[in-house]
């Protein structure tokens, strides 16, 4: 069994509880589920944009505890000052240390932010919980789900108002499970068999996916030159979360990473 089947098995097990815990009805109720979304689209593609989704995450699978004490308050209002266009925020705790709770500050401290509920989602009561949380915008990641469930989820996504952003890993997920449905493409460029990462995977694939959709690079993402070549190869937007998180400010080094982009950006045009 893989660290990612481990996941989807657990998630199924979390997803039945939270059921059993919380009615749909109990959602629909909160006031997160009344709020108008945000585009995360528009955010990500205005002129004006540094296209970087800056995450907020204390642990993976694979480099265990990344950061366990900045304060999600804090971080995100840092990183929405230091220019993120979008906030994605981990809800997964047996792997990645994110709670509810977690988006919900964040969205109470960011109004006028999208964020993106970073999770594995599986079934409709995740987005029901996303949307009732304050999310605008989930993740639904290709290698998890057959085509037909990316489909019937990225409707579901788009009758609560919430876009969708689906991660693929390479040419046959890209191709199996592209769908006009979704809104933005993330190209994750980290192996998932030996979690190595590698922009070459990018590269590779910006040209496959069409330019309805919004581009975005995601994992292994460090320093301006690497952005300012995928945005030169045709990417809208970048994720972008242990470069920061696995640093004593993290909105001080998206704010350097931000100014260093800029600069680069402008010596080259």
């Amino acid at each position: 069994m893989t660290i990612l089947d481990e996941i989807i098995a657990q998630k199924r097990i979390e997803v039945e509880q939270r059921k059993a815990a919380n009615s749909v009805q109990s959602l629909e109720q909160m006031p997160g589920f009344l709020r108008e979304t945000i585009s995360a689209r528009d955010a990500i593609q205005d002129l004006h944009s540094t296209g970087i989704i800056a995450e907020f995450k204390r642990k993976s699978p694979s480099k265990g505890i990344i950061n366990d004490w900045s304060d999600v308050v804090t971080t995100t209002q840092g990183y929405v000052k230091a220019g993120a266009a979008i906030l994605s925020i981990l809800t997964d705790e047996p792997f990645f240390g994110g709670t509810p709770a977690d988006l919900q500050a964040a969205r109470l401290a960011n109004p006028g932010t999208p964020i993106l509920r970073k999770d594995f989602v599986i079934d409709r009561y995740q987005l029901l919980e996303a949307k009732a949380w304050g999310a605008d915008l989930v993740l639904l990641i290709a290698s998890c789900l057959t085509p037909e469930e990316i489909v019937e989820l990225s409707l579901q996504a788009h009758d609560l108002s919430l876009q969708v952003l689906l991660e693929v890993h390479d040419e046959e997920e890209l191709d199996r499970s592209l769908t006009h449905n979704v809104d933005l493409v993330g190209v994750n460029n980290r192996d998932l068999k030996t979690f190595t990462t590698s922009i070459d995977t990018s590269l590779r694939l910006v040209e496959k996916i069409p330019d309805t959709f919004a581009k975005i690079s995601e994992s292994g993402l460090h320093d301006a030159d690497t952005m300012l070549k995928l945005f030169r190869a045709g990417f809208d937007g970048f994720l972008i979360g242990e470069a920061f998180m696995n640093t004593t400010d993290p909105a001080k080094a998206l704010a350097d990473l931000v100014k260093q982009y800029s600069i680069n950006n402008t010596l080259t045009i």
